[in-house]
């Protein structure tokens, strides 16, 4: 094969689509756009969720409750999936996600206290429930609050 026989996949080419060029093509007069109305104008057309005049869907259906844009999203885990650190680790949320204990970091990591902990670890995270706090230092580990 030579570079001047390399040629295009068959169809990932196409002739660009010229409208208004005479009644041979067989689009021309109107360029395919009917006879007058909004839609045969220069840049007429109707915006996204126009409905013909009818009262359009999103603003028949009720709205309901209030989001809060401003709220901060925390991953929660529980002192018992620390557990499969070593000892003298330092917990952050970037080993976590990287040990696949949680899938994404959002906000911050809070650390809840159900189950148990026996390792020496130095756990860093947003939040702490007492409990947690209580287990971790009681387990000989400290506790970093970012």
């Amino acid at each position: 094969m030579k570079l001047h026989e390399l040629t295009p996949a068959a169809g990932s080419k196409t002739d660009r689509y010229r409208v208004g060029r005479g009644h041979a093509s067989g689009n021309g007069k109107t360029a395919g756009k009917g006879h007058k109305g909004q839609n045969a104008r220069s840049g007429g057309g109707v915006r996204p969720g126009f409905e013909g005049g009818q009262m359009p869907i999103y603003r028949r259906l009720p709205k309901r409750g209030f989001n809060n844009i401003f709220a901060k999203k925390y991953v929660s885990i529980n002192v018992e999936a620390l557990n499969k650190f070593e000892d003298g680790t330092e917990v952050t949320a970037e080993l976590l996600k990287e040990s696949g204990v949680i899938s994404k970091i959002c906000d911050g990591v809070v650390i809840l206290g159900r189950g148990d902990i026996d390792k020496k670890l130095t756990v860093r995270a947003v939040r702490f429930s007492k409990s947690a706090e209580e287990k971790i230092t009681a387990a000989g580990g400290k506790v970093e609050v970012l």
